[in-house]
C-alpha cells in the first residue's frame, strides 16, 4: 500500500497546519482559527485538485521544507518566495509534481508573510470539533511543525486541478482595511476617533495570528476603568490601555474587556495576514454600526 504521509525536514519559524477553520463555537471559548490568508490557501488546494476545504500548511517568514512519501502534486502560494524541489527551481503559484523521496522547499518570502504549500490528498491529521487548525491561542489541533514530525496525507481526488496557474494579489505595500465604527467609539473623544480614521499607522512587530498589533497615535478616552468582558468577532478592533489599536484575526480571543472602536470588513483581513512589520496602516470608516449590540450579538458571525 502506498504510503501516504508527508515528513517535516524544516519546519522553519512557524508553520501550522490550517483549513477553514471552527467557526461557531465562541460560546465555548474556542476561536474560529484556519487559514489568515483564506483565498491564498483555497487557490494552492484549486492548484493540486483538493476540495476547498482541505488542510494545508501555513508558513511564516522563512517556509519548511518537506519530503513526501508517496508521489504528489503540491503548490506553494501566499507571500511569494523560491520553491525548489531537491534544490532544483520549481514554480511557484503554480502545480509541481514531487516524487516519493524528493524534498520540497518553500524558502524564505520576497514579500509579504505567510505562504501556503498544500499536497493533494491534503494533510489528514485528525479533526478537533470538525477542523484540522492549529489554534494558537487554545492549543487545540496539531502543534506547530517540528523537524521530524510526519503529517498523513488524504487520498487524492479523482480527476485534473481546476486550474494550472492563476493571478494573486500582490502583498500591499499599504494596508488599507475598511472598518465599521462602534460599538465602543463612544468610549473615545472625537478627536481620537477623526485619529484613527484620518492618521497613519504601522504594523508592529508583536503581530501574530492571534492579531495585527500597530503602533501610531494612541487613542484617547473619555470613559475609565475597562468593561466588563463581551463577544469578540474576528475583525474587531480592541484598543488595549496604551491607546494602540489590535485588529484581531483568526485565533483571536472570543471575550474581552477592552473597549472595541471599530470592525474591520472581513474582505480585508487576508491583506492583513500579508502585511509585514513596518507596513503603513490606514483605518477608513465605511459605515457607522447601529444599534446597541456588542462584539458579541448573536447576528455576527465569530
Amino acid at each position: 500500500m502506498t504510503d501516504r504521509a508527508l515528513a517535516v525536514v524544516r519546519a522553519g519559524a512557524l508553520t501550522t497546519v490550517q483549513d477553514r477553520g471552527r467557526p461557531g463555537h465562541a460560546h465555548l471559548g474556542v476561536p474560529r482559527s484556519g487559514a489568515l490568508d483564506g483565498p491564498a490557501a483555497a487557490l494552492a488546494n484549486r492548484l493540486v485538485g483538493n476540495a476547498p476545504d482541505a488542510a494545508v500548511l501555513e508558513t511564516t517568514l522563512d517556509g519548511c521544507s518537506v519530503r513526501p512519501r508517496s508521489t504528489v502534486t503540491m503548490a506553494v502560494t501566499g507571500a511569494p518566495c523560491p520553491v525548489t524541489v531537491d534544490g532544483r527551481p520549481a514554480a511557484w503559484g503554480a502545480p509541481v509534481r514531487v516524487r516519493a523521496g524528493s524534498v520540497l522547499e518553500a524558502g524564505a518570502v520576497v514579500r509579504g508573510v505567510r505562504s501556503y504549500v498544500a499536497v493533494s490528498g491534503g494533510i489528514a491529521v485528525e479533526p478537533v470539533l470538525g477542523s484540522r487548525s492549529t489554534d494558537l491561542l487554545s492549543g487545540l489541533g496539531p502543534a506547530p511543525l517540528t523537524a521530524g514530525a510526519v503529517l498523513p496525507l488524504g487520498p487524492p481526488r479523482e480527476g485534473h486541478a481546476g486550474v494550472d496557474v492563476a493571478p494573486q494579489p500582490a502583498p500591499p505595500a499599504e494596508l488599507v482595511l475598511r472598518v465599521t465604527t462602534g460599538p465602543r467609539d463612544d468610549w473615545f473623544t472625537p478627536e481620537a476617533v477623526r485619529l484613527f480614521t484620518s492618521r497613519t499607522y504601522h504594523v508592529s512587530p508583536a503581530s501574530n495570528r492571534i492579531g495585527l498589533r500597530t503602533a501610531g497615535p494612541a487613542l484617547e478616552r473619555v470613559r475609565r476603568g475597562e468593561l466588563p468582558s463581551e463577544g469578540m468577532v474576528l475583525g474587531a478592533v480592541q484598543v488595549p490601555p496604551d491607546g494602540t489599536p489590535v485588529v484581531f484575526l483568526a485565533d483571536h480571543p472570543t471575550t474581552g474587556g477592552y473597549p472595541v472602536i471599530a470592525v474591520v470588513h472581513r474582505a480585508d483581513l487576508p491583506a492583513a495576514a500579508q502585511a509585514p512589520p513596518g507596513t503603513p496602516v490606514r483605518f477608513v470608516a465605511v459605515r457607522r454600526r447601529r444599534g446597541p449590540g456588542a462584539c458579541g450579538s448573536r447576528r455576527l458571525r465569530t
